[in-house]
């Protein structure tokens, strides 16, 4: 007995030692570092510097290319093929058998070698996978508003305060990191975003090719509740912003190269100048068992892909992912990289604002809370790849909802900091001050977002904003006061707008007014307040 079970053993460790496996091989240095930080124009776009300038963010070591001559060697070993690569984490993703990857080990420029299969390494680390699925279930609900049956998911976050004032994404670019977008080169809820050129391209990563308008259509979807529009059906949190498509998910398959493939796509977005990267995707499971993530990993330190993603906050942008669809499940936790700790993992709620019992749960494993806020996730009004306005449900779409919502955050205040509009939006929150692992921080108001972001005026709890303005400015009248009157004056001393404000914020119109400077008054009992107004 004891000699069979010796014997099982070798022809286990032979099988396991002969087996394709996946890997990453990290480098050691970077000989041509100075001549980047140099020159940074050669692998970085001039938008990605100003992001940087803006953001006081200086360049380093990470944002050096690859050396070439280490990948190229490591090509040339028979039996290895490299799958992805990251200048980030200095690192290459290949495949071959754990004989010839640990062969890699010779090379004097390898520092390290981790298998995604943990128990292969000396010290365990790294990778896991679970896709995020979305159903298609229509339940259409009528509103009479502008957004038509889209208005619910918008007005949640109070979104449609930003955009009432013409921040609707306009200037701003995000990054889709998804499966595939067929149809939105040919269907109509895409049609305005064609029109006014706002995809400016993209990249199938998992192909290796420029057909990104392939795959599955997920993606498309997911775009649609960003920059989708068809007056009176679908109005995308952010119809106005940019887009880049990056294919990085792999539907035939679950395997660990998927984060790398969105590490390689997120230095992609970076280089071009992204200000957000939208990934409605979460790993955890993968078809090799052995590769999976486990709970203790969701630390937001150990996995490639949430190291990866918490560098590109670090480089100027905003990475928002779906928290994951698993809350009914035995694991019910966020997935990667929900982890991470600069992510804003986005969990879902129904349009009564209560949580969807799909959607993913925190804490992360070293206990912070996750996911951080919540959006509609459940009946989202979204376009399917025929160009039909349906609905559906899954984190996969509170994201991107999210995701839009920022652009306009962003948009007007777009000097401010990734870091200084992440915290905006936590502390916007309906559960702020009382945090926990289903809703995390909980809803966002992005009009509360703009009050508590104001730089014009903020006396006697009397908030004025935005300051300049374009078409509507929001007024808040101080603690205690149920009413009063806002008047506005032109250089004349003329009056030419008088409105009626209440306890409640109030909205004022200024579209009839021409660009240029006003004198505004409001009154209301013993209070009085005068100043300017900028219209822009």
């Amino acid at each position: 007995m004891k000699k069979l079970c010796i014997f099982l053993l070798l022809f286990t460790s032979a099988t396991v030692f002969s087996q394709v496996q996946d890997a990453w091989v990290y480098f050691n240095a970077k000989p041509n570092a100075q001549f980047y930080i140099d020159t940074p124009s050669e692998m970085l776009s001039q938008r990605a510097l100003d992001r940087r300038t803006t953001q006081k963010i200086v360049i380093d070591s990470k944002d050096i290319p690859l050396e070439k001559s280490y990948v190229n060697q490591v090509k040339t070993v028979s039996g290895i093929s490299v799958m992805a690569k990251s200048k980030w984490l200095n690192s290459i993703h290949v495949r071959g058998t754990q004989a010839v990857i640990n062969s890699l080990k010779t090379f004097s420029f390898v520092d390290k070698i981790d298998f995604a299969d943990k128990s292969l390494n000396i010290a365990g680390k790294i990778a896991k996978v679970k896709k995020i699925r979305t159903s298609d279930k229509s339940n259409k609900t009528k509103i009479d508003y502008a957004y038509g049956t889209s208005a619910n998911q918008i007005q949640m976050l109070n979104g449609q305060q930003l955009h009432q004032q013409n921040y609707t994404g306009s200037g701003k670019i995000i990054a889709v990191l998804d499966a595939g977008f067929p149809g939105v080169n040919t269907v109509q809820p895409f049609q305005r975003l064609r029109d006014n050129k706002k995809i400016l391209g993209g990249y199938n990563f998992v192909l290796r090719n420029p057909d990104f308008y392939t795959g599955v259509s997920h993606g498309t979807s997911v775009l649609s509740t960003m920059g989708g529009y068809k007056e009176g059906s679908l109005v995308g949190t952010a119809p106005d912003a940019a887009y880049y498509l990056f294919v990085t998910e792999d539907d035939t398959s679950e395997n660990p190269v998927e984060e790398s493939l969105w590490v390689e796509a997120a230095e992609k977005a970076d280089s071009l100048g992204v200000d957000i990267i939208n990934t409605s995707l979460g790993y955890f499971d993968y078809d090799n068992a052995a590769y999976s993530h486990k709970y203790s990993e969701m630390n937001g330190v150990t996995a490639y892909m949430s190291r990866g993603a918490e560098i590109a906050f670090s480089r100027g942008m905003i990475i928002v992912t779906s928290a994951g669809n698993s809350g009914n499940s035995a694991n019910p936790y966020i997935a990667v990289p929900a982890d991470a700790v600069s992510v804003i993992a986005v969990g879902a709620v129904n349009s009564a604002k209560s949580l969807a019992s799909f959607s993913s749960i925190g804490p992360s494993s070293d206990n912070r809370i996750k996911p951080d806020v919540m959006a509609q996730g459940q009946s989202d009004v979204l376009s399917d790849a025929l160009g039909n306005i349906v609905t559906a449900n899954g984190t996969s779409f509170s994201s991107p909802i999210m995701a839009g919502m920022i652009a306009c955050l962003w948009q007007a205040f777009p000097l401010k900091t990734n870091k200084e509009i992440r915290d905006l939006i936590i502390k916007s929150s309906d559960r702020y001050t009382t945090p926990n692992n289903q809703y995390g921080f909980g809803i966002p108001n992005f009009s509360l977002a703009l009050t508590l972001s104001v730089d014009a005026f903020s006396k006697n709890d009397f908030i004025l904003y935005p300051n300049p303005v374009s078409d509507y400015m929001s007024v808040s009248l101080p603690e205690g006061h149920d009413k009063g009157s806002f008047l506005i004056y032109n250089v004349l001393g003329q009056i030419i707008s008088d409105d009626l404000l209440t306890s409640q914020t109030s909205n004022i119109s200024l579209k009839s007014l021409d660009k240029g400077i006003y004198v505004y008054k409001l009154e209301s009992g013993v209070f009085s307040k005068k100043g300017k107004i900028i219209k822009q």
